[in-house]
């Protein structure tokens, strides 16, 4: 056993999160912490790291292992550029290579006995140097950064000028060059295009350590991990398996749980039934009787009714406008940054109803195509055309109406700044014109949709 947590509990102020937590880690193993949105996980892995204390409970790691964390927001201010910064992890290594070489060096002007004191230095620091991979440090930098969707070009960026999600992947290839004994990653492939997910499936899957993930991936989950901690309701279950083992171990649980309950409610009901008529008779043996069952059942550990299952959703979104059948038209379309070129010739038709996936490698211009249609940066070649208007040649004052039509969520979330989360959804339905009482009934349910019914009096900027 590499790692376990006894007994965790950890509250903020009133609000209890996590209660009696338990389970280990053996080494080698590669685990999850699942649940839903504000269970915990990130509070569990920051108690394990020791950047929160438990209210209660013990984290013991085993003696002379090492524990590494990526968080899920990084802000790396470094002036160093990508390569440099995964450098700095290998900077033992780099000194004990500066250390031989010197050490050659000392030996061409070196004899007798001070050179065989030196030979035999000289073994053990090259033998040390090879269990470090020292030979080939610089390809398993080049190779982590290729396998995180780096370009090669890319490797001389300086870090400071990086978006969030690149820092978060210079962040992750820094934590796999380190090769901790225990690796905790929350949210790992958030900013990682479908290679790269596949690439570090692979690498924790060979990873020599122990692996602990927060992710709602569950087909990265699938490929990794051997065992689910799930946390619920505040509390922990261990499930061996992977993820799909655990949602239909956790189906097949609950559906035990729920029997058992109706089974003994059942019974109660015909206890209650029989107590009753016994004392309708109104004869004392009668009486008697109904009063030892009475006894019975009081002593009787009533089960919890199981939480219900409720992911059905009354809910209707209806465009503001019903467009056109030729939604978005695109011809020869081309897009490029100086001598980066993202891509030429594109033709797309999209009509009314359809749903439609852009995927692509990081870089490859997604974001930027949606930026086009947005008319929020212009294309160099080609037309866009928006329910039969012309998006290119609109003037900036046509904007703003192009942008009532288009619904965008971009990944650094635009929000009303100085509402909370359940106004600025209020808003949105105002302006659709929702009544006072659709809005009442339905902010509650798209919150709920994405999980942040119990923070919907924050401000955006204090969510995560």
């Amino acid at each position: 056993m590499i790692l376990s947590c006894s007994h965790i509990s950890k509250a903020f102020g009133t609000d209890s999160i996590l209660e009696d937590v338990s389970f280990h880690i053996e080494e080698r193993e590669k685990a999850a912490i699942v649940g839903i949105n504000g269970a915990g996980k990130s509070t569990l892995l920051k108690i394990i790291i020791g950047e929160l204390p438990p209210d209660s409970g013990d984290v013991v790691i085993a003696k002379g292992k090492t524990i590494g964390y990526l968080a899920q927001h990084q802000d790396l201010l470094s002036h160093r550029t990508i390569y440099e910064e995964l450098l700095e992890v290998k900077r033992p290594v780099i000194e004990l290579e500066e250390r031989i070489r010197s050490l050659e060096t000392e030996m061409k002007h070196t004899a007798g006995a001070e050179l065989e004191e030196m030979l035999s230095l000289y073994s053990r620091l090259t033998h040390e140097f090879d269990l470090q991979n020292g030979y080939a440090y610089k390809s398993e930098i080049t190779g982590v950064l290729k396998g995180l969707g780096f370009a090669e070009e890319e490797f001389g960026k300086t870090v400071s000028t990086l978006s969030g999600g690149q820092k978060t992947r210079v962040s992750l290839g820094k934590l796999l060059l380190s090769s901790p004994d225990i690796i905790m990653l929350d949210e790992p492939t958030n900013h990682l295009d479908m290679e790269s997910i596949a690439w570090l499936e692979t690498y924790l899957l060979n990873y020599p350590g122990s692996v602990i993930i927060v992710a709602h991936d569950r087909y990265f989950l699938d490929r990794v991990v051997t065992k689910i901690v799930e946390l619920d309701n505040k509390k922990s279950t261990v499930f061996q398996g992977n993820y799909t083992a655990y949602s239909e171990k956790k189906a097949m649980l609950r559906a035990n749980i729920l029997k058992a309950y109706l089974n003994q409610q059942q019974e109660i009901r015909h206890q209650q039934e029989v107590i009753a008529k016994l004392k309708s008779f109104n004869r004392e043996k009668s009486i008697k009787r109904a009063e030892s069952r009475e006894k019975m059942l009081a002593k009787v550990e009533v089960l919890e009714k199981p939480t219900e299952v409720n992911d059905a959703m009354s809910i209707t979104l209806e465009p503001r406008t019903e467009s056109g059948n030729d939604v978005l038209t695109i011809r020869n379309l081309g897009k490029a940054f100086g001598s980066l070129n993202l891509f030429q010739h594109v033709d797309i038709d999209i009509r009314r109803g359809e749903r439609i996936a852009v995927i692509g490698n990081n870089g490859a211009g997604k974001s930027t195509f949606i930026k086009l249609i947005l008319k929020e940066i212009d294309a160099d070649e080609g037309s866009i055309i928006v329910d039969d208007k012309e998006v290119t040649t609109l003037s900036n004052r046509e904007v703003p109406e192009l942008r009532r039509k288009i619904g965008t969520v971009f990944q650094d979330f635009r929000l009303l700044p100085k509402k909370t989360v359940f106004e600025n959804v209020a808003f949105a339905m105002e302006v659709l014109h929702k009544s006072k009482r659709q809005i009442r009934k339905q902010v509650p349910q798209v919150l709920s949709l994405v999980g942040i019914t119990d923070k919907a009096h924050k401000y955006p900027d204090e969510l995560s």
